[in-house]
């Protein structure tokens, strides 16, 4: 007997040393206990210009709730089900181990013994899956579980707990849960109800009420019967908790994450920006993040280019990408990158690429609006010559032709621009010297690319540096960097400066953030003086009559037509990008056309058109994914026919709206006008 009992005293005796070293070998891997993973962040959310909700993002919905908001029932309830003695343990729960082991000890999987500290150490640093459910995961769960007893108050891990758990359907947190099930707030949930959240964590989609409400029913009175044994709740309580339909109080379910799509180029542009300000993978970083969106004009625009209510598109693959800006707080107010396409969030976004030409757009910019503010010209009545044959000044064997292969002799400086001719173009570029129009078109947002070599790999690289002559009637860019090259975005920037005086602001999506802790962060737009006022008033001014014309002298361009809102102080200007020989060729083929069926028409991979008013400035750029697709026909009026039907939306009674005012350096006579520099 005498050596039974030493037996059997020295086998425990093993036990717990050989428990010990186990303990200790596998606790010493455990990673670190940072305190920061056990708190959950609030889902991301983004509002417009006005402050409301316009979406919610993250793989996780949440809704955090404080321990003052916690309802005792709840307590309870999740105490009942899960840790009865939660607080009365410091950490791990011997009693409960002891037996989960003895239970488990044949499998390789460790299952059930874990305290509430111990649930969150697991959904804070390990996962759910099987390969995390070994008796190394549940002992460094226990290690992590004893420390983090040593820093936080019950109350606060029970808090974090109800935070972060899992409730199945895209929802994190009960709060969340309450509020996206109930549509209420915790506190004011019944038995029945918290007993059903309170049963979710331990496999939130098999006791999900939607999808299960047999098993979550099983699960919920599981937990009710819990209450009840533990003297948690009366008799009558259970019983009438019991008999309480498992759909009582739900409402119809809604998706967790919510991006709206007539919003999702927006929002993906505000995003990058978020990014970059704060240096959080911001979806996921509980922000609030406050954007310059209109919601009204963002859904008009949506519905513009996605229905053939306003616009009459020819078939569902010609794509449009268009930007619209608040031409006097610089932020974009609008956004799309295509039409008719399955939306992809933080996707390609068209309306930023610079993968496409503007073609005659960038005149104003890069042509004219400098040689007006480098005195160069100083009156629209000032005549060049529009005539050839005329070769690029840094290309003498490329001759350059008019849009229409016509030469109009001398014509004013009003009429090159207002009928987008090329050679008077060039020559204007020519006159102010590539230099100082790189200058000034770096001013308005716009880069050029300058091969400098190659990389070990054989690819020509780039810097920044002075334009070509082509540039002055396209912005195709000879680098792929987004750096270089012009989208929807710079252009309608570019053009909102004309709008406003000169003044450029670098577009921008994001006016405020507040981070988790409360913290705000405010962001002023990056406003420069890009052009003088009279430069920008009298581009603007003949701006006017690619639209409209001016007083009968100029006979506005038959696409400009399509842009005209009567009654509506704007201006504007067309671009249409070309094909070379052999791409014009295989354009025919891809079309399906002849030469003939043409009709003396045009056909382009891109037909663009920007114009802008006292308060906005939009782009838009149509064409097809596929370059060797040609926009012909009809199509060619699409993009102002776009900015028209926005135009409508955005002014209602168009004669209200107040014209822009002439600076005082600048005087009129007749139709032209005349800046004094004085």
């Amino acid at each position: 007997m005498k050596w039974a009992l030493i037996l059997i005293f020295s086998a425990v005796i093993f036990t717990f040393v050989a428990a010990g070293a186990l303990f200790i070998y596998y606790a010493k891997d455990a990673p670190k206990l940072d305190m920061s993973k056990l708190e959950s962040p609030p889902s991301t959310v983004v509002y417009d210009k006005d402050e409301n909700i316009i979406a919610t993002l993250g793989a996780e919905q949440r809704d955090l709730v404080q321990t003052d908001n916690i309802p005792v029932m709840l307590v309870n309830a999740v105490t009942s089900i899960e840790d009865h003695r939660f607080f009365n343990t410091r950490g791990v729960d011997p009693i409960r181990i002891v037996g989960s082991l003895l239970n488990n000890l044949r499998g390789g999987h460790i299952q059930g013994g874990s305290t509430l500290d111990m649930q969150l150490i697991k959904l804070s640093f390990y996962s759910t899956d099987s390969s995390d459910q070994t008796m190394r995961v549940k002992i460094q769960e226990a290690w992590l579980a004893l420390q983090l007893d040593q820093k936080w108050s019950k109350e606060q891990i029970f808090t974090a707990y109800v935070n972060k758990v899992n409730m199945a359907n895209g929802y994190y947190g009960m709060g969340t849960a309450s509020k996206a099930y109930y549509n209420k707030p915790l506190t004011q949930l019944s038995i029945a109800q918290l007993a059903l959240l309170a049963g979710m964590p331990q496999a939130p989609n098999t006791y999900n009420p939607y999808k299960n409400p047999e098993a979550a029913k099983y699960r919920r009175d599981l937990v009710i019967n819990s209450m009840y044994r533990f003297g948690k709740i009366t008799e009558k309580q259970r019983d009438e908790a019991l008999n309480t339909p498992i759909d009582n109080g739900l409402q119809p379910l809604k998706g967790g994450a919510n991006i709206p799509e007539y919003a999702n180029d927006f929002i993906t542009e505000a995003i990058k920006q978020a990014n970059k300000e704060t240096g959080t993978d911001a979806p996921n970083a509980g922000l609030k993040i406050y954007t310059t969106l209109d919601s009204k004009a963002q859904k008009d625009l949506f519905n513009i280019v996605n229905t053939n209510d306003s616009v009459p598109f020819t078939d569902d693959e010609l794509q449009v990408a268009s930007t619209l800006i608040d031409t006097q707080t610089g932020g974009v107010a609008a956004q799309i990158g295509s039409r008719k396409r399955e939306i992809t969030p933080f996707g390609f976004n068209q309306a930023t690429a610079v993968d496409r030409d503007w073609g005659s757009t960038v005149k104003p910019l890069i042509d004219y609006a400098p040689a007006f503010d480098n005195g160069i010209y100083t009156s629209t009545a000032q005549t060049i010559s529009d005539s050839g044959p005329y070769f690029y000044p840094d290309s003498p064997n490329i001759q350059l032709n008019n849009w229409d292969n016509r030469y109009l002799g001398n014509i004013t400086v009003r009429q090159a621009l207002a009928l987008s001719r090329n050679i008077p173009a060039i020559k204007t570029l020519n006159a102010v010297g590539l230099d100082k129009a790189t200058e000034f078109a770096n001013k308005l947002g716009f880069k050029y690319a300058v091969e400098t070599g190659t990389n070990a790999d054989g690819e020509a690289t780039f810097e920044p540096g002075t334009m070509t002559y082509s540039n002055g009637i396209s912005s195709n860019s000879r680098s792929r960097d987004p750096q270089y090259g012009a989208s929807s975005e710079r252009m309608a920037a570019a053009y909102a400066a004309l709008a406003n005086d000169g003044i450029y602001t670098k577009p921008y999506y994001v006016s405020k953030i507040i981070m988790p802790d409360g913290s705000t962060k405010t962001y002023e737009p990056e406003r420069t003086r890009a052009m003088k006022p009279s430069t920008a008033y009298i581009i603007t001014d003949i701006l006017k009559g690619v639209i409209k014309g001016n007083d009968g002298t100029i006979p506005a361009l038959s696409t400009g037509l399509y842009a005209q809102t009567p009654g509506l102080p704007e201006a504007g200007k067309t671009g249409t990008s070309n094909y070379d020989t052999n791409e014009y060729q295989q354009a025919l083929q891809t079309a399906g056309i002849t030469q003939a069926q043409l009709q003396g028409g045009s056909m382009a991979p891109d037909e663009n058109f920007v114009g802008y008013t006292p308060q906005y400035a939009m782009a838009v750029w149509t064409g097809y994914k596929n370059k060797l697709q040609p926009i012909y026909g009809e199509n060619m009026y699409i993009a102002a026919k776009v900015f028209k039907a926005m135009m409508n939306d955005l002014y209602p009674d168009p004669t209200s709206v107040e014209d822009w005012q002439m600076p005082t350096d600048v005087i009129k006579q007749g139709s032209e006008l005349t800046a004094t520099g004085n």
